[in-house]
């Protein structure tokens, strides 16, 4: 799970983890650590990402929060099967951290759900069921879902009346010359549009359905070229 603080900026503060028994670790450690729960930005459960079923998502109390929004988007783009859930008050420590005296923004992302394989909870779920390219896999995914935590940043459009002349600024040369130059061109009208102060990038890759990793890449050339500029929490 990471920390929010007021006092310092997203980029700020380092993603940590936090390794403890199932249920009466994540009960305990939110009964020392209440004062401080509040400060918890995004979580994620793991369990169940060794097998070759299906990713699962399974939603935050919220349902609308930053790593539900994230780890959703991620799936989309990742080029493999997977399904969503809405929260239900039952299955890992997520409905501890969801409960409503914290109500925390904390997720579960898995493979094959609780129950649904025969091997779940019995002697046959070791190593010849776990397998190492699906752990890889699994990996991959979360790494995924912190790339674009890290990086959902929000910003101002500093020429907003009207469509900057792009040709001139050097953009379309700044972005041409590799196989995604039409995406990126599309995109950088995007956050060019949505940068308003409201919109943060993972919202405008949601909503013009580019990927967050190409979404992010055109925002950096257009603070570069002087047409964006970064809204830092305070």
């Amino acid at each position: 799970m990471r920390p929010n603080s007021r006092a310092r900026t997203s980029r700020d503060i380092p993603t940590g983890f936090l390794f403890i028994p199932g249920t009466i670790g994540s009960i305990t450690w939110l009964a020392l650590n209440e004062a401080q729960a509040s400060r918890i930005r995004h979580g994620l459960v793991v369990t169940c990402v060794g097998d070759g079923g299906q990713f699962t998502y399974k939603q935050s109390r919220r349902g609308d929060a930053e790593i539900d929004r994230a780890t959703i988007h991620v799936l989309k783009h990742s080029g493999s099967a997977w399904m969503k859930q809405e929260f239900f008050p039952y299955g890992y420590d997520e409905r501890q951290y969801c409960s409503p005296g914290f109500d925390l923004p904390v997720g579960c992302l898995m493979r094959s759900t609780h129950g649904s394989f025969p091997e779940y909870h019995t002697s046959a779920d070791n190593l010849d069921f776990v397998q190492p390219e699906f752990l890889e896999e699994t990996l991959h995914r979360y790494l995924d879902v912190v790339e674009v935590l890290e990086h959902n940043r929000t910003y101002i459009n500093l020429n907003p009346k009207c469509e900057p002349q792009l040709g001139k600024r050097g953009l379309y040369q700044a972005i041409g010359g590799d196989s995604e130059a039409a995406k990126k061109q599309l995109a950088m009208l995007w956050v060019l549009n949505l940068s308003d102060g409201r919109h943060s990038l993972l919202d405008i890759a949601a909503k013009s359905a580019c990927q967050f990793g190409i979404i992010r890449s055109v925002a950096d050339v257009l603070v570069r070229h002087g047409l964006l500029r970064e809204i830092v929490e305070v």
